[in-house]
């Protein structure tokens, strides 16, 4: 009573309301830029089960915005690291850790107990299959996306409103894949972005204000301007989720045998894949170049975080191509293998 009395104290809350709260079983899927965030709030207010899903590690990249985690904590599991501080700061809460990264395989197992997902990835693929399990589970997905200087905030699938996929249908064209190249974000945008999620998800668990669903918030932190559009719901939607996994491991990739090997990334990304066997392609010159292959011929699309390939592999797929696979982590996996190894 004494750590929630200023929220108690609100008649739109009170003790129901946090009790509300405490029954509550919120997954975050990310706990990076967005998730910190994300993770303070829930966890500050009372959320008393909150799943986070991660397989990355701390970098030191990843300091100027994740505020949970420190210089001594790289190397380390984000999840592992998130859920002490976490914990510390509230022990009468539950987190539930997944330290691996949310998949085909994995993610109706992992989000079966929850009644809201969080979206909190930098994964384009990530976030469609994130949609897909929250519109067959029926529950809503609190979304976020973060670029330079801007965001965007919604809630799909609230309550049968649009989703995701309304918004921004796949795209097929194979250039829109490049989109999801690493940028450059000012630090402080992802934090009040997430804190923006949280504020949503809050909302849905204690049933009160305007939930932000069918409408897109657009958030410019240059100019300090918000805009709002309505989203339309697609009454043709049906979900796209497919039972089907077409990433391979590390050791599986190293392991592989008369297999195409292709690094789609641009010439400038390091490390460099340092295989005989891989043929260096560009995401932009691939059609050309698998013009005239077999399109039973297994192919391995490489990329630097397995973001591209993933979505490149389902490009292809859908152009007939049906021996596909991506690395799942991409080159940064290889590298942290090697370093392992050492």
């Amino acid at each position: 009573m004494k750590r929630y009395k200023r929220q108690i104290t609100l008649p739109e809350i009170g003790i129901s309301g946090q009790q509300k709260l405490a029954d509550a079983k919120v997954l975050l899927v990310g706990v990076g830029g967005l998730g910190c965030p994300v993770l303070q709030n829930l966890a500050a207010a009372g959320v008393g089960n909150i799943g986070i899903v991660d397989g990355d590690i701390v970098e030191e990249t990843n300091l100027h915005r994740q505020y949970l985690y420190s210089l001594s904590d790289c190397g380390k599991s984000k999840v592992a690291v998130a859920a002490e501080v976490v914990s510390k700061q509230n022990p009468d809460i539950d987190i539930i850790k997944y330290p691996t990264h949310f998949t085909r395989k994995n993610c109706f197992e992992i989000a079966s107990d929850y009644q809201i997902i969080v979206d909190c990835t930098d994964n384009i693929a990530t976030r469609y299959l994130i949609n897909d399990v929250a519109v067959a589970k029926g529950i809503p997905m609190v979304y976020a996306s973060i670029h330079k200087f801007e965001g965007q905030l919604s809630v799909f699938n609230y309550k049968n409103g649009p989703t995701y996929r309304c918004l921004f249908p796949e795209d097929d064209r194979l250039e829109a894949i490049q989109n999801c190249n690493d940028s450059g974000v000012l630090g402080v945008l992802p934090n009040v972005l997430g804190t923006m999620q949280a504020n949503e998800a809050l909302k849905i668990i204690l049933e009160i204000g305007t939930i932000l669903s069918g409408n897109l918030l657009l958030y410019n932190s240059l100019s300090n301007s918000f805009q709002t559009i309505e989203i339309q719901k697609n009454t043709n939607y049906k979900s796209q989720f497919k039972i089907i996994d077409s990433s391979i491991s590390e050791a599986d990739f190293f392991a592989s045998n008369n297999s195409m090997i292709i690094d789609i990334r641009e010439e400038y990304e390091e490390p460099k894949l340092d295989l005989e066997t891989v043929k260096n392609v560009p995401l932009s010159e691939l059609n050309n170049f698998l013009k005239d292959i077999d399109k039973h011929q297994k192919i391995i699309l490489v990329c630097q975080h397995g973001n591209r390939s993933e979505l490149a592999v389902d490009y292809l797929t859908k152009k007939g191509f049906a021996n596909v696979f991506h690395l799942q982590n991409g080159i940064e996996s290889l590298a942290k293998m090697s370093n392992d190894n050492r």
